[in-house]
């Protein structure tokens, strides 16, 4: 089977023209759920299927905690949409749901020193294979593919780091996004320090569109007065690990992962047998 085994969610305000998610996973045919505010359901509605939308739960951005003091006077970001959405998969019965900014232009697999854009669903059903084989894993997903070069080695995963933009996640965990910005990286912590692992894929990565670069989303709202708020927002609120730096002509934030020492415990009804599959990863079987 091509297809992944959890629902994808893909939160979006403002892009139902330019919907670079949402084109690329139509293109691949794998099936999706678009989550919009009321007020843009229409327009929404007149660029894709009406059965691919899900109107959110406005309540959701009065009860998100912001980690800050402004609440909804000022532009929430897609945090109270992300926990909509966590409760909803939660509703449906699912273990695990996917989650996925709406400015991804592809996705792509690493192999022998190339980035090979997928053309079906194998991508997601592979990550979520591989996440199946452990207890403890709370979050996974693929890195950017700016981040990788082709031209230099790479494990297959980076144990214990942040995972953002396209997010695996097991629904019983005891978490909930919060934060007006960062909210990525903050779930990320939360869940590393409390003993969780998180995997992050280099064998598999996003084509993501660079911030600000995207008309509509957060680039037209939270993000018009730079990086600084944001970056500062994940100091704030974990700062024991975490700077603020100047970096690339704006400010950043810097974490430290390697204090995050978790194994993967495996589940107790699989068995490890040697090999290895197309994406590199050995293969575990029942």
């Amino acid at each position: 089977m091509n297809d992944p085994k959890f629902p994808l969610y893909i939160p979006s305000k403002g892009r139902y023209e330019s919907r670079l998610t949402s084109k690329w996973l139509d293109k691949i045919n794998v099936p999706y759920k678009l989550v919009v505010e009321p007020d843009e359901y229409d327009l929404y509605a007149e660029q894709v299927s009406e059965n691919k939308l899900l109107v959110l739960d406005m309540s959701y951005k009065d009860k998100y905690e912001y980690c800050d003091d402004f609440g909804t006077e000022r532009p929430t970001g897609s945090g109270p949409a992300r926990n909509f959405i966590w409760d909803h998969s939660v509703s449906q019965g699912h273990k695990y749901h996917w989650i996925m900014d709406d400015n991804i232009r592809s996705f792509r697999r690493m192999n022998k020193n190339e980035k090979i854009k997928v053309n079906n669903g194998s991508m997601f059903a592979a990550m979520e294979d591989f996440v199946l084989r452990y207890k403890n894993v709370a979050m996974a997903g693929p890195h950017y593919t700016f981040f990788r070069s082709a031209r230099s080695s790479s494990p297959p995963f980076t144990l214990n780091s942040r995972v953002y933009s396209c997010n695996l996640i097991k629904n019983d965990v005891p978490f909930r996004w919060r934060g007006r910005y960062n909210e990525d990286t903050i779930l990320s912590l939360d869940m590393l320090k409390e003993n969780w692992c998180t995997i992050l894929f280099n064998a598999f990565l996003q084509e993501k569109m660079t911030t600000q670069t995207v008309k509509g989303g957060n680039t037209d709202t939270i993000y018009v007065d730079g990086t600084l708020d944001k970056s500062q927002m994940l100091v704030n609120v974990h700062p024991d690990v975490s700077e603020l730096k100047w970096r690339y002509g704006r400010w950043h934030h810097s974490v430290d992962y390697k204090v995050f020492k978790t194994k993967l415990v495996r589940q107790d009804d699989l068995k490890v047998t040697k090999g290895i599959n197309n994406f590199g990863m050995s293969l575990v079987v029942k």
